[in-house]
């Protein structure tokens, strides 16, 4: 894998990792490092702090940083999890949510207790809405954009008629 999502917290990097291991299957925390001596003039933090947490979330790597509360994750950039059933999109949309913020939940995308964004979707939707007959891709997406968590069956009752 060349290319790592890299996700800058204020101190929770380790909680954060926790949290998504826990909820994704064949996932695991790889490495953790802390802080060294060199540098706390700059960086501001205690030697041996947590600095990064490698893990990965069913094979794919992420690294989380304790970078301090200068920069916030927001909605410019979210994580998609393709869903085949109901019951795998609820799973993810339950766990996920669960302490997050509540105002960020529309059109299948919500935002976690960490404040990271994902978009909890079926993976038929992608091709609903690039459906050759535009009437029944127009229904779905409409269909979509009415809903916080997505709903398989009515988008596919919407994609229907």
């Amino acid at each position: 894998m060349k290319i790592t999502p890299f996700l800058w917290f204020d101190t929770q990097a380790q909680e954060a990792a926790t949290f998504y291991t826990g909820i994704f299957k064949n996932s695991r925390i790889t490495a953790i490092s802390g802080y060294p001596d060199a540098g706390q003039e700059i960086h501001g933090k205690s030697a041996g702090s947590v600095m990064t947490v490698t893990f990965e979330l069913d094979g794919q790597s992420f690294t989380a940083l304790n970078g301090g509360p200068n920069f916030k994750l927001n909605q410019a950039v979210s994580f998609m999890i393709e869903c085949a059933t109901q019951d795998e999109l609820d799973y993810y949309w339950d766990k996920l949510s669960e302490g997050g913020d509540p105002e960020s939940r529309q059109c299948g995308w919500l935002k976690d207790k960490f404040g990271l964004s994902w978009q909890v979707t079926p993976k038929i939707l992608m091709d609903m809405i690039a459906d050759s007959d535009t009437v029944k891709s127009q229904r779905a997406f409409e269909a979509m954009l009415y809903m916080r968590k997505l709903d398989i069956g009515a988008i596919e009752r919407a994609f229907d008629g």
